[in-house]
This record gives C-alpha cells, sequence and structure tokens, in this order.
C-alpha cells in the first residue's frame, strides 16, 4: 500500500508555497519543471516515499502556491527550498530537480552546499544565446487569455506528440491555465541564470547523478529551443557526476515511466559509495 501524500502551505513573505510531503526516513525534495507543480511527480512520489521522506512543492508562481510580488531570479527560487526545509527542520537533504527545477536544485546545492546531500539533476538544456534569445521571447509574450478561448486548444494541442494521454494532457493544460495572464517567471528566471549556470554549477561539490531523458533534449532541439549537444556543458562543469541517458525519456517522462525513474535514482541514493 503506497504512504499517503499529504498537502500543506509554507508563509513566506511573498506568499504561500504549496508543497506536498509523505513517507519516513531520509528526506528527498523534488523540484518540478515550467510551466508545471508538484503534480509531476504525482506517480513517483508514492514510489519514493516508500523508502524515503518525499517531498515536492509547487515554485512560486505556479500550481497552487501564489504568484510572488515580482519577478523570482533562481537564487530567489533556491531561497524558498532553504526556507522550506527550515519549516520542516531538515538540515540536510537530497534533492532532485527537472529542467527548472535542476537549475534551481544546483543553485542550493552551490549556494547552500552545507544543505545538500545529494544531487539527482534531470534533464538540464544548454541554452547558447539564441537559445536564451528564444526564452526571452516567449517571456515577453507570456500566456495571453484570448477573447475566443483558442488559447485553451492551443495549449491542449501543444504536446500531443509525446504526452501520451488525454489524462495526463488535461493534468498538464490545468497547470498551464495556472499562469495564464500572469508573468511566465521561471522562463524569465533560467533566461538570466544560464548565462552564469556553468559557473555556478561548477561550485557543485557532493555525490551528483545527471540525468537525461533522450526525447526530451531532442524535442527542445525540434522546437529551437537548445541544441541536444550542448547539454553536455553540465557533465562539464560537474564532472565528478554520474550520468545516466533514458532513450525513451520524453518531457513527461517523470509521470510515464515513474518505476524506471525510481529504480535509477533509489540506486543512487542507496549507495554509500557514490562520491
Amino acid at each position: 500500500m503506497n504512504k499517503p501524500i499529504k498537502r500543506a502551505f509554507l508563509d513566506t513573505e511573498d506568499g504561500q508555497i504549496l508543497y506536498r510531503i509523505g513517507g519516513e526516513g531520509e528526506p528527498l525534495l523534488l523540484l518540478h519543471m515550467n510551466p508545471r507543480s508538484s503534480d509531476e511527480y504525482h506517480e513517483l512520489m508514492p514510489i519514493l516515499a516508500e523508502k524515503y521522506r518525499a517531498i515536492a512543492m509547487d515554485f512560486m508562481g505556479f500550481g497552487d502556491s501564489d504568484k510572488p510580488p515580482r519577478l523570482y531570479s533562481i537564487a530567489d527560487y533556491a531561497k524558498t527550498v532553504i526556507a522550506l526545509l527550515d519549516e520542516l527542520g531538515i538540515e540536510k537533504i537530497n534533492i532532485l530537480g527537472n529542467h527548472t527545477g535542476a537549475f534551481v536544485s544546483g543553485e542550493v546545492a552551490a549556494a547552500y552546499p552545507e544543505r545538500v546531500n545529494k544531487l539527482i539533476l534531470c534533464n538540464v538544456a544548454g541554452f547558447g544565446e539564441a537559445g536564451k534569445a528564444d526564452l526571452m521571447k516567449r517571456f515577453n509574450e507570456g500566456f495571453v487569455i484570448k477573447e475566443d478561448g483558442s488559447h485553451l486548444i492551443d495549449r491542449w494541442l501543444a504536446r500531443t506528440r509525446y504526452v501520451g494521454s488525454a489524462k495526463l494532457n488535461h493534468r498538464w493544460v490545468l497547470d498551464d491555465l495556472k499562469c495564464f495572464g500572469h508573468p511566465l517567471y521561471a522562463v524569465w528566471a533560467v533566461g538570466n541564470y544560464c548565462i552564469e549556470a556553468a559557473e555556478r554549477f561548477s561550485l557543485i561539490k557532493c555525490p551528483t547523478l545527471i540525468l537525461w531523458g533522450i526525447d526530451d533534449v531532442e524535442e527542445f532541439e525540434r522546437l529551437g529551443l537548445a541544441i541536444a549537444q550542448d547539454r553536455y556543458f553540465l557533465s562539464q562543469a560537474v564532472p565528478h557526476g554520474k550520468v545516466v541517458e533514458l532513450s525513451n525519456g520524453t518531457i513527461c517522462m517523470m509521470n510515464q515511466i515513474p518505476e524506471e525513474i525510481a529504480k535509477v535514482v533509489l540506486e543512487f541514493l542507496d549507495d554509500v559509495d557514490a562520491i
């Protein structure tokens, strides 16, 4: 029987942050991609909660967390992670972050090394100058509510190539819609952070697993966001990181292949010799 996953809120000076928590033992924090929420880990959390105290938060501006009063940087998001750890009385934690969540995870490990035990960085894209320009273009355009409602079908059709099921697509669209009418906070944050990402990631000293879904990074290249080969800046910045690539890993891989991801993650976390 799966461990129950409960929901709670953290009060901060910029608003409330929703988080989910379940299981017992050593803590493991899960940080989501943009424009998703902690729902990205709906399938994975119960598996991990069998051995770990699994925690997932909605970043400010996403899901059921409040919209912050200003644009948040990756460093700001990292501070909210520390605020949650302090609230829960956690001195040191393992962190898994996907896409935007991986950039935040890396910044936590770089800025607060004493708080991170092991780190799992998933699907970090290598955004060059062209990629950064595209990110900022998307930020400036934002998610716009259209009078004829056509934005609804646009979001439904956006991921049909790889989403796999109508039910999962529905969940993604719900997360999308919670971002409409507001700035794309994380797009702005990643767009600015990617300039210094290699330098910041080079500060990571804790045991690190680098996990890529090959279909994920290839889809980013198809979308013109990032060149797939450019992702290796991460393994160069974190040369001690263990690299695992999943050929069947799509942008939805946390939802589609949770058992396979859990196996890789648990093997890494349980390995006492990981350096």
